[in-house]
């Protein structure tokens, strides 16, 4: 279900999410469009990650009362913008009654997002992750010591939002597809690196736009894409 103040745009990628980014009737038109895409992908991933964060801080779930052992609640979200080589963003992070939760993944004073950190993101979303992988992916976006229970209890928040996306049905026809890729400097084995994720996006007949797949690969090359 969409947030008060979701976007259009960002309302769609969490019927994507779901399986319904069909529904999503905003044409792709150029590289802003793709920002668009990209920028909604990092803040579902973001605000589940604090939304856990939040489950842990209070030691129950949401509407999971009867494990509550807390005089603290949530209560509510406030929005902040975040800066991204895509453009800001705006993501929604939850507030309890007491003011004493401190977001981690994303801080109080933090207002970019780290070329490190979309990478990472963005390889969540690449076919082919496994749950060692997002949990590595997930720790790595932590740069505090945080427990093995916690990081599993995000991973498990997050798997399915990534699972349902890439395992969601296609269309049989597409009548435009867009293929490009997005490169990042990434550290591997004590070495920067140049990795390339590639993205397919497709409008279907009914001129709705669906990001087909993404695809993680050491550079751009045709053999990569025809492949």
């Amino acid at each position: 279900m969409a947030r008060k103040n979701d976007t259009p745009q960002k309302a769609a990628m969490r019927e994507l999410m779901s399986g319904y980014l069909k529904q999503n009737n905003v044409k792709i038109k150029d590289g802003t469009d793709v920002n668009a895409i990209m920028r909604d992908m990092m803040s579902v991933i973001l605000e589940g990650a604090l939304d856990e964060e939040m489950n842990e801080e209070l030691g129950y779930s949401k509407y999971d009362y009867r494990n509550k052992e807390t005089d603290n609640s949530r209560n509510g979200h406030s929005q902040k913008t975040m800066h991204t080589s895509y453009g800001d963003m705006e993501i929604d992070i939850p507030r309890d009654r007491k003011g004493e939760y401190e977001p981690q993944v994303v801080k109080k004073y933090q207002n970019t997002v780290t070329q490190d950190m979309e990478e990472k993101i963005l390889s969540m979303y690449a076919k082919g992750m496994t749950t060692h992988d997002i949990e590595s992916h997930m720790r790595e976006l932590y740069d505090i010591d945080i427990s093995d229970s916690t990081i599993s209890r995000i991973t498990d928040k997050i798997l399915p939002i990534v699972k349902e996306w890439q395992e969601r049905p296609l269309e049989e026809i597409y009548a435009v597809v867009f293929l490009d890729a997005v490169h990042f400097h990434v550290r591997s084995e004590g070495r920067i690196v140049k990795q390339a994720v590639y993205i397919a996006i497709g409008i279907d007949m009914s001129g709705r736009k669906d990001v087909l797949g993404m695809y993680v690969g050491q550079n751009e090359s045709a053999k990569f894409w025809l492949s």
